[in-house]
């Protein structure tokens, strides 16, 4: 048996079968749904309800029939939560919910740009750090090569001054082997003419000690002028 759903405008009631439909008293303009059908429509739309609105209800006898009051229908009363109808219950509902949703991603967007600033704040920093290191290292590079060169020009000085001075130490070493020399040539002169308390053997003997200390000396010369030339040569080769 077909069973059919009514609508007053806010909600649906039903199922109800024919009978049931002709007891509630329908209207041509109320909105009837049934299985099969694809949206509602109004009852007078229906042709098989059309034997409801034609139904004409029996002649009343005035005279014979006390006038009976006429009992309003009283409507059920709506479904309410919390003193509100349904569909105003739902809809404040899902704004609440959408207003959670919007505060939820709204802190949720806030706590990713502070954790997001929060990074590049250490980053900045962190970068900051390695740059002074960096700057700190090439300072110190750069101090370093510094007091290597001055260390190194120390260096060179130092050889200067201690070639210049053998240098000087040797011509004054020489100038006394010189002098030395000239003494001892006289010695030698004057022991080959003097021949006065001497053997000739004492004379050989003193002049042959001569000679070697001449000849000691003329070497000792030579090693220092080679000493000197060499001292020259360097000097020369430091810038």
């Amino acid at each position: 048996m077909k069973k059919y759903f009514l609508h007053d405008g806010t909600e649906s009631s039903g199922p109800f079968d024919f009978e049931e439909l002709i007891a509630k008293k329908i209207t041509p303009k109320t909105p009837v749904w049934f299985e099969g059908m694809e949206k509602w429509k109004f009852a007078g739309e229906i042709p098989e309800l059309d034997s409801i609105f034609k139904v004409s209800p029996p002649p009343l006898d005035i005279k014979k029939e006390e006038t009976k009051p006429q009992k309003t229908a009283v409507k059920p009363a709506k479904k309410q939560i919390f003193g509100l109808s349904r569909p105003t219950f739902f809809i404040i509902c899902a704004a609440i919910v959408l207003l959670a949703g919007i505060s939820y991603l709204k802190n949720l967007q806030e706590n990713r740009s502070r954790e997001l600033r929060i990074k590049n704040h250490k980053t900045e920093v962190e970068n900051y750090q390695l740059e002074l290191k960096e700057k700190e290292i090439e300072e110190q590079k750069k101090m370093q090569a510094e007091a290597e060169k001055a260390a190194a020009e120390r260096a060179l000085q130092d050889q200067k001054e201690a070639k210049t001075d053998r240098i000087i130490e040797i011509d004054k070493l020489i100038a006394i082997s010189q002098s030395n020399l000239e003494t001892l040539k006289r010695k030698l002169s004057q022991a080959s003419g003097f021949k006065i308390l001497r053997s000739s053997a004492e004379k050989k003997e003193e002049l042959n000690a001569l000679q070697l200390q001449i000849d000691s000396i003329y070497k000792d010369i030579d090693q220092l002028k080679i000493e000197s030339n060499q001292l020259k040569l360097d000097l020369d080769k430091i810038p």
